[in-house]
């Protein structure tokens, strides 16, 4: 149901060090809109709470990943509906539903942890031959119970689940799944118009300086060259500060 992540083992073990490369379009990312891209730098994650990767990825990289995001990039994370089933739309309103709510991360880890068991964690893949997993999740009721140990009451949850703010979220989910072409996950986009290649990329590092490069620079630097003029010369000395912070941050 959901591919694997073909993610480099190097991935797991790189620090987080000065890194440097030319990154290049159909191997490091993809564009994936003719569009202009976001008003705003923005990094959005596809993932599901089903898939053992993507709770790999919550628990040992994306705090490293937010944190040395370019200040003026948002975060923001979607659940793809891959299922399409009942349960799986419930599973999706839950993720709404937390993003509705204050203690984001910890309902998050409940959730990963409720349908795929501590070891999801560390990449545990509960979908492999032989393997044997009983579902913790299969009803909202399961669901409010994970939600009721963080406080938020069966009345409470039901409320946020059921508004209409939830349905428009589930329905612009499954839009951008289709725009954007997400067939595995997780799945990260920057700017609504560029799909970065997880394939291809080797270390963290890397991965965090393409993020960056995309969401704040690449779509800059072909304005300015396009506009040419007297200002070409200051985007250059804007360009390698930010390569010059960069490189002083991940040290």
């Amino acid at each position: 149901m959901i591919k694997q992540l073909a993610l480099a083992v190097t991935l797991a073990i790189a620090p987080l060090s000065t890194f440097a490369a030319n990154f290049v379009e159909g191997t490091h990312y993809t564009q994936i809109s003719a569009k202009a891209p976001s008003s705003e730098p923005k990094l959005t994650e596809f993932y599901s709470f089903y898939c053992h990767n993507c709770f790999n990825m919550e628990t040992n990289y994306l705090p490293d990943i937010k944190a040395n995001l370019n200040k003026q990039i948002s975060f923001d994370n979607k659940h793809v509906d891959f299922m399409n089933s009942d349960i799986g739309t419930e599973v999706m309103r839950s993720l709404a539903v937390i993003q509705s709510l204050d203690n984001k991360d910890a309902l998050t880890h409940a959730m990963f942890t409720a349908i795929q068991g501590t070891e999801g964690a560390n990449g545990h893949d509960h979908s492999a031959p032989g393997h044997q997993h009983e579902p913790q999740i299969n009803s909202r009721d399961d669901i409010k119970k994970v939600f009721a140990q963080f406080g938020v009451d069966a009345a409470k949850y039901d409320e946020l689940a059921d508004s209409k703010s939830t349905d428009e979220k589930l329905a612009l989910w499954r839009t951008q799944q289709n725009e954007f072409k997400i067939d595995s996950v997780p799945a990260f986009i920057v700017n609504d118009k560029y799909a970065v290649n997880l394939n291809r990329i080797k270390t963290l590092d890397e991965l965090i300086g393409l993020i960056n490069y995309l969401a704040v620079e690449k779509d800059a630097a072909a304005a300015k060259t396009s506009s040419g003029g007297s200002l070409g010369w200051l985007f250059l000395v804007f360009a390698a500060a930010i390569g010059v912070t960069r490189q002083q941050r991940l040290s």
